[in-house]
């Protein structure tokens, strides 16, 4: 094994193991990464996991995800409000999680209306349209496609890395 050597019984490394990356670190990782993997709680206590596209807020310590509703991670959270969102870093060595208790919004029901609204901002964070007339499509397509909006209020922030030097 690279890095590796053999004492008795017991496999030694000779690299450091990982580090903890502290919470100011792992807010940083959430506003330089776009997908994570929600956990949620199902019934038989088990994590259901699912890859999502989230916007950070390190102002407000506040996630957002859009979803539609009636889908299992939103019905998980309405029962059982436990949840973390994992982050990759920048490498396979190193990862970020974020913890809190989630809501879920009512479906937005009209165009414009504050969940269209809220919904249409975490679109444009990524990269939405400019234009007024295609703006007002999407919000009518949020109203259409019964969105909600996940809202995890950080209460935890917590991750490691594994410093490797380059192997020769």
């Amino acid at each position: 094994m690279i890095g590796t050597h053999v004492e008795g019984d017991t496999v030694m490394s000779k690299h450091p193991g990982p580090r903890a990356l502290g919470p100011d670190d792992v807010a940083n990782l959430l506003g330089r990464q776009r997908f994570g993997v929600l956990a949620t709680v199902k019934k038989s206590g088990h994590p259901h996991q699912s890859t999502v596209l989230y916007h950070w807020s390190p102002e407000e310590r506040m996630i957002r995800i859009s979803t539609t509703d009636g889908r299992l991670k939103t019905r998980q959270i309405r029962r059982d409000p436990r949840v973390s969102l994992h982050v990759n870093g920048p490498d396979v060595w190193s990862f970020g999680v974020a913890e809190g208790d989630a809501e879920v919004t009512a479906p937005t029901t009209e165009p414009g209306d504050a969940v269209g609204r809220e919904t249409l901002d975490i679109f444009l964070g990524f990269e939405g349209p400019d234009d007024p007339d295609a703006q007002a499509a999407m919000l009518a397509q949020f109203v259409a496609e019964q969105r909600v909006v996940i809202r995890i209020p950080v209460t935890r922030l917590y991750g490691a890395a594994l410093d490797r030097p380059d192997e020769d």
